[in-house]
């Protein structure tokens, strides 16, 4: 009976952590209504990279739309056998672990994890504070910050994603979820 209780209290503690993506993903005001924290975690990105909240949860919601355990749907053989998923990425913003790695050695932040809002937001900071730096893109260029966060810096000075019109649809997406969220921010201040 003892093992009964703490198996169901457990769970219970457990099920409370993990809660799921926002009610409204498109409505940013909602979104920190809902998550309290993550106008504290928006903040921290803001000052130590200078990354704007309205771009840093427009990247999550084109990556993930806010699900912390979000990865890339599996290849299928003949369209049912399930096969390898065709990169790492994982969490809310869609870290490979190649990625991740560069970002934990460059910052040294040990023990983040990409499931993490705060340590995803400090991410996307950290690639767009480098994405400034090596191509002198502007830290309010929702549009070409996306283009080299989904082309790698590499394939953004090499101008692959020109040939893309996949990769710029993408990255219009982005910028255009980025000024509804700079829109709404101004009426529930962040």
């Amino acid at each position: 009976m003892l093992k009964l209780v703490i198996v169901a209290l457990a769970a219970l503690v457990l099920g409370g952590c993990a809660s799921g993506p926002p009610s409204d993903p498109n409505n940013i005001c909602r979104i920190l209504v809902e998550e309290k924290g993550w106008k504290k975690d928006a903040n921290k990105a803001r000052k130590r990279w200078g990354l704007p909240p309205h771009i840093g949860f427009a990247f999550i919601h084109r990556e993930s739309t806010f699900r912390a355990k979000a990865k890339p749907a599996r290849n299928k053989l003949l369209g049912v056998v399930p096969l390898r998923r065709p990169s790492s990425a994982y969490g809310y913003a869609q870290a490979t672990d190649e990625a991740w790695s560069d970002y934990k050695k460059a910052t040294g932040r040990r023990f983040v994890q990409r499931d993490n809002m705060g340590d995803a937001l400090d991410f996307i900071g950290w690639y767009n504070h480098t994405s400034n730096r090596r191509l002198g893109l502007s830290k309010g260029d929702a549009y070409r910050l996306y283009l080299a966060y989904y082309s790698g810096h590499g394939g953004y000075a090499r101008g692959t994603w020109k040939k893309s019109t996949a990769i710029k649809g993408y990255a219009k997406k982005a910028a255009r979820q980025a000024a509804i969220y700079q829109r709404q921010l101004k009426r529930c201040a962040i």
